[in-house]
């Protein structure tokens, strides 16, 4: 078990800069998640720890060792891959068993960390099976087997549940969440699936272009985004912004078309700070109710209501303002319609603003 610490790490195929002057600290035991959409560096990070990529510049620790130049198999870190990456022609036990035959390890302590890590597992009835025996949710746990009979000091895990249906994904997510508790060792799990990086980590790291945009525990980051990449990414739906105008002395007002919203007292200070007049606000779709009656308190707005998606708990609405388009979440007993203009309003407690040129959070 150990921290890993990215120190100003750059990683460039020619010209092409995947992973831009990367400075991450993960403490020892810490489950991190690396989340960002498709081709944003994650992965690379992940194998750049695992050895299998080199670094470009920079230097990269794992516990007090700089690890920077260190081969893959010296770094004493496991990793599961989304395609599994199971011998086909080799039963279960030898699957797991693998590493340490190779690393000469005893015949009865391989014997006895393969079986024990299989019970963990709940895969003790499949270590005689081949991996075309098994489902896929079997074939998941046998390969987070094969890198937990190693006892590294880092495990990396590379989208390994995106193969799974949704209910299992649902499940395994959970097991992994039990298991982190039982092994406590140092994990990097990549995703690009943003619930998975909500209900698993202990912290998250968002990246974008290969830029590292902000690291917090989850929370912080859907209430706290530092910018508007992370305030969109993170949340589903996403949340809603409006390019506008702030104005007024006594009480800042945000001016948009079809929209005039009050700046909180909490905002104010930071507003004037900043200087900003051209800015985003933010508001996410939970913060978007139906207005009863025919008050238009501040903050309130008319919109058309365009598409209704009933989930159960909850109703999700599309709207439309003007050329502009938005998604309010509702409870499950509000009364909406497709094709009808409605009246809303925003929870200004809980609005964002952004600057428009930095796309910065104000706060």
């Amino acid at each position: 078990m150990a921290k890993v610490v990215f120190e100003n790490i750059y990683k460039r195929y020619g010209d092409n800069e995947v992973v831009k002057d990367l400075n991450l600290t993960v403490q020892d035991r810490e489950f991190l998640v690396l989340v960002g959409p498709s081709g944003c560096g994650k992965s690379t990070a992940l194998r750049m720890i695992a050895g299998l990529e080199s670094v470009s510049s920079g230097k990269l620790y794992i516990g007090e060792r700089d690890v920077t130049r260190v081969a893959a198999k010296n770094r004493d870190v496991a990793m599961v891959f989304q395609s599994y990456a199971l011998y086909p022609h080799m039963k279960v036990f030898d699957n797991m068993a693998f590493a340490l035959k190779l690393a000469k390890v005893p015949k009865a302590e391989i014997a006895e960390r393969v079986e024990k890590t299989a019970e963990m597992l709940g895969i003790t009835d499949l270590l005689y099976r081949t991996p075309r025996q098994m489902s896929g949710g079997q074939r998941q746990r046998v390969a987070l087997g094969r890198a937990i009979v190693r006892n590294p000091a880092v495990f990396l895990m590379d989208e390994p549940l995106s193969n799974l249906d949704a209910k299992l994904r649902v499940h395994m997510r959970m097991e992994l969440g039990k298991l982190h508790q039982t092994l406590k060792v140092t994990t990097f799990y990549v995703t690009h699936d943003q619930v998975e990086a909500m209900t698993m980590g202990d912290r998250i790291a968002v990246i974008n272009h290969g830029v590292l945009q902000q690291v917090a525990p989850p929370m912080e980051l859907y209430s706290q985004p530092a910018n508007t990449f992370v305030a969109t990414f993170i949340g589903s739906p996403a949340m809603n912004m409006f390019e506008g105008d702030l104005s007024g002395d006594l009480q800042l007002q945000f001016t948009a078309p079809g929209l005039d919203v009050p700046v909180p007292r909490r905002l104010e200070g930071a507003v004037k700070t900043r200087g900003s007049k051209k800015v985003i606000l933010g508001i996410r779709p939970e913060h978007i109710s139906l207005q009863p009656g025919e008050e238009n308190p501040p903050g309130s707005f008319a919109a058309k209501v365009e598409v209704v998606e009933p989930r159960g708990n909850e109703i999700v609405c599309y709207l439309s303002l003007g050329d502009r388009n938005l998604v309010a979440r509702l409870p499950a007993n509000s009364e909406v319609s497709v094709g009808t203009n409605e009246r809303f309003v925003i929870d200004d407690d809980h609005l964002h603003l952004f600057e428009k040129d930095s796309t910065l959070a104000i706060r």
